[in-house]
């Protein structure tokens, strides 16, 4: 029976045989699972929500049996619509919600098998007993399995490195053969004994097969932390002073964010309980949220971090920084992690998360404010970023009181002359951990050279003949 030919009601009934009555949902109980965290907005036919790997496999083989199109959502933190349904109303959503009943801590290897639903916070709090984490800190709550599928960085990646850099195995479901189960890798941190196969599906949003467990190092909770936010004397200062921390500091260095003034005054006004760290004085034109962590203990190693912070900051007063505040960690993370939020209170964000070779960020971002103000003087830039990686949540806000009304054709002709600056000027990319999705296809069609785009479709046509995955962050837009 095709698709076309299976109503509603048959569908419905078939699912449920798989997964129960609560595994299926339909109607209004859909509308969360339909709209993406920031784009992404269409019509399920179903969701599906499968809880263990068997499930899986029976729902993917029942879609290749009926040529049923089937999406894979994870928490749907996603920022490029790679999660969410398109309109036709044909695509079934298969949520990973579900599929959480293992979490498997191996304190002496350092490592864990988690099944994809388990979301970030809900691992971390399972390690935290053994004086472990996951530390790829993100302002969201995203799903290991959505983790591992767009191959998420964070604020702390220069110390810890991105979910490709901890991943050891992985289990996924095949589109073809429809439903049978691969196991990527082992518990292994050195194996080379071929191709490593599992990096096939890190970063693919989905495409090709769908992961339903991971199997990650995890880290040693830091003994120590030091935290600071600092005002660079200048722009050219900023890698200046990030040179000095690699240099002098490198072993402890865990992030080195930055956050302009516009960014930071905009949490401040919007979100509740937030102050200027600066005040009485306005907040800074940029400020850099540096941060340190050791896990030797102050009783053996006789060292006291944020002395060491405090020191060297005075030794860089006056040649690369100009101000300070040495505050409460938790407060100074949550000016960081507010942004977004207070972003959002301005206006509609446009939202550019690109990167450039980290020794031409500072460049960018002028050149970048500077487009912004000679061609769109009604928008206003709200950028913040990971300096020490390269990059920046480069976001443009359309303020609820601009003179001009929104307009899609302006902020399309602003996209692209944002990403030809990224791509073309600075030899950048125009989504440095977001992926590709719906939202960026069209950038992709353009900036990938076509030999690259063949080799995705291939690679996809082996994978998934039938198209059965509904996601389009490989290969050109055949869905």
């Amino acid at each position: 029976m095709a698709a076309s030919d299976m109503d509603n009601s048959e569908l419905l009934s078939a699912l449920q045989a798989i997964v129960g009555e609560v595994g299926v949902l339909q109607g209004a109980d859909m509308a969360a699972y339909e709209e993406g965290a920031r784009y992404g907005q269409g019509r399920a036919r179903l969701v599906v929500r499968p809880a263990d790997v068997a499930q899986v496999q029976a729902v993917v083989r029942l879609c290749a049996e009926r040529g049923l199109a089937l999406l894979p959502q994870g928490a749907n933190t996603g920022m490029v619509g790679a999660s969410t349904p398109d309109m036709s109303g044909t695509q079934l959503v298969l949520s990973l919600s579900r599929l959480r009943s293992h979490c498997e801590v191996d304190v002496a290897n350092r490592s864990v098998v988690v099944d994809a639903g388990v979301t970030l916070q809900e691992l971390n709090d399972k390690l935290e007993p053994h004086g472990l984490w996951f530390p790829i800190d993100l302002g969201a709550n995203p799903s290991i399995g959505g983790m591992v599928a767009t191959n998420t960085g964070g604020t702390r990646l220069i110390r810890y490195g991105d979910v490709r850099s901890n991943l050891m195995a992985l289990q996924v479901v095949l589109m073809d053969p429809p439903g049978e189960v691969v196991e990527l890798g082992r518990a292994l941190r050195k194996n080379n004994t071929g191709v490593d196969w599992k990096q096939l599906f890190v970063g693919g949003s989905g495409a090709g097969a769908i992961v339903t467990q991971a199997t990650i190092q995890v880290h040693a909770r830091p003994a120590q932390r030091a935290t600071a936010l600092v005002v660079p004397a200048s722009d050219e200062a900023v890698m200046e002073l990030l040179q000095a921390f690699e240099r002098d500091l490198g072993d402890w260095l865990a992030a080195f964010e930055g956050i302009s003034g516009n960014a930071m005054q905009a949490a401040i006004d919007h979100v509740p309980n937030l102050r200027n760290p600066f005040a009485p004085d306005d907040a800074p034109a940029f400020a850099i949220l540096v941060e340190l962590e050791a896990n030797a203990s102050p009783k053996y190693s006789q060292l006291d971090l944020q002395e060491v912070l405090n020191s060297f900051l005075e030794d860089q007063f006056e040649s690369t920084i100009v101000n300070a505040a040495l505050g409460n960690a938790t407060e100074l993370w949550h000016l960081r992690h507010s942004i977004s939020e207070g972003a959002r209170a301005l206006g509609k964000p446009i939202a550019f998360d690109v990167s450039v070779p980290r020794s031409r960020i500072m460049e960018f971002c002028r050149e970048g404010r500077a487009l912004v103000a000679r061609d769109y003087p009604f928008l206003t830039v709200v950028d913040f970023g990971h300096i020490a990686d390269g990059g920046v949540h480069f976001n443009v806000i359309w303020r609820k009181d601009a003179p001009e009304q929104y307009d899609a054709a302006v902020v399309q002709r602003l996209r692209d002359a944002i990403y030809g600056m990224v791509v073309q000027d600075f030899g950048g990319s125009y989504s440095a951990e977001h992926g590709v999705g719906p939202h960026n296809l069209a950038y992709y069609q353009r900036f990938t050279p076509p030999l690259l785009q063949q080799w995705a479709d291939g690679w996809r046509e082996r994978l998934d003949p039938q198209h059965l995955c509904g996601t389009v962050d490989l290969g050109t837009a055949k869905n």
